[in-house]
């Protein structure tokens, strides 16, 4: 049996092929391979796209999120806000800045930081220093409210849009251009993923921009000055800043394709034992497609059987990850517990054609 499947990399690039060959061929005889002239050119690109001023290439999404906690004034000791629901990513890079960690419950269904609970933490002493907003599975979260409950606190807002290259919310703006600073992951799977790893910072604060790149190269004020402290060796090469550019171009029009799939499920999937997630416009470009089941398990067999993949994003909690030896062993987030035994993706990605989708649906509604 033929599965169909959560994701296709290899659908992905067939239609590229040709030029992002070609890419990599003039970066192979520039003689440019780390911070050349196509980061630069990617960096200008990428930051007119999410509507900033600066863009600052890195080597990897959760170097991003870590360098950008670093920009923004986060030092040891400092606490950082972050939901719990989205693989340590979050939670590894505060704790890599020296940080402590206040973990905030999630909204039902949709999984992004609840404004509640982050007002009721931000009543307490004493506030964090800032708060990773997650756009989690490519939804935005509720902007307005996080960024007005911080702005009157005096808490520096970082977005990790990982997952939401290209998300626009009511106003227009994207996803990178709200927060005070913003990371961007381009692993393979991302809605705009090179062919390696690789991140970006962006923000339109010059100074957060000017701090991001000093510490992205050792926190070299000159070379070999080592001013700053806390940076670290995070460049993007110069072979997947050009993959990039080859991609960047088509990005709206893949997110437009994941919009439609998802939002064909949501009205489609027509199963009690299934929760989806509401229809959605362009604050969410869909980069996983989840819903929620308490028969998640008996889901996802039942989803193999009819030959469809599936997989849990995410199925542990980050304050119950073992790696913290029982530390926050006191913490309850009931909705962010509740949705970790539950959530399970559905195949979803640009190349998924419309056979496919009416498999899936049929497959859910026969659960």
């Amino acid at each position: 049996m033929t599965m169909i499947p959560l994701n296709s990399l290899a659908r992905h690039v067939e239609g590229m092929q040709a030029a992002i060959s070609r890419a990599a061929v003039e970066v192979i005889a520039s003689g440019h391979y780390v911070l050349g002239p196509r980061v630069v050119a990617f960096e200008r690109d990428f930051a007119a796209y999410c509507g900033v001023s600066h863009c600052v290439g890195v080597a990897n999404g959760t170097d991003a999120l870590e360098l950008a906690l670093k920009a923004v004034g986060v030092a040891p000791g400092d606490t950082v806000a972050v939901a719990a629901n989205a693989a340590m990513y979050g939670t590894s890079a505060a704790l890599a800045a020296g940080a402590r960690v206040a973990f905030v419950d999630v909204e039902p269904c949709i999984g992004t930081l609840d404004p509640s609970g982050l007002r009721r933490l931000l009543e307490s002493e004493p506030a964090p220093k800032a708060v990773i907003v997650t756009h989690l599975y490519g939804r935005l979260a509720r902007m307005d409210e996080i960024l007005r409950l911080a702005r009157d606190a005096g808490v520096r807002v970082v977005e990790d849009c990982a997952q939401a290259h290209g998300a626009r919310a009511a106003d227009g703006r994207r996803a990178g251009a709200l927060g005070d600073v913003a990371s961007f992951s381009f692993y393979p799977t991302k809605n705009l993923g090179a062919l390696g790893d690789g991140g970006a910072i962006v923000t339109d604060d010059a100074g957060i921009a000017a701090q991001a790149s000093r510490l992205r190269q050792y926190g070299w004020t000159a070379k070999y000055t080592n001013t700053v402290p806390g940076g670290r060796n995070s460049r993007l090469d110069e072979i997947q800043a050009a993959m990039l550019s080859v991609m960047l171009p088509m990005l709206d029009g893949w997110n437009e394709r994941r919009r439609l799939t998802a939002n064909r499920y949501s009205q489609e999937i027509q199963n009690p034992r299934i929760q989806v997630p509401p229809v959605a416009g362009e604050d969410y470009v869909a980069h996983l497609y989840v819903v929620c089941s308490p028969e998640r398990d008996a889901l996802r067999t039942h989803l193999t059987a009819c030959g469809v993949q599936s997989e849990p994003h995410y199925p542990a909690a980050d304050h119950r990850q073992p790696c913290h030896g029982g530390r926050f062993a006191d913490i309850v987030l009931p909705v962010t517990e509740m949705q970790c035994e539950q959530v399970l993706s559905l195949p979803c990605f640009p190349e998924i054609t419309d056979e496919e989708v009416e498999s899936v649906i049929d497959a859910c509604n026969r659960f």
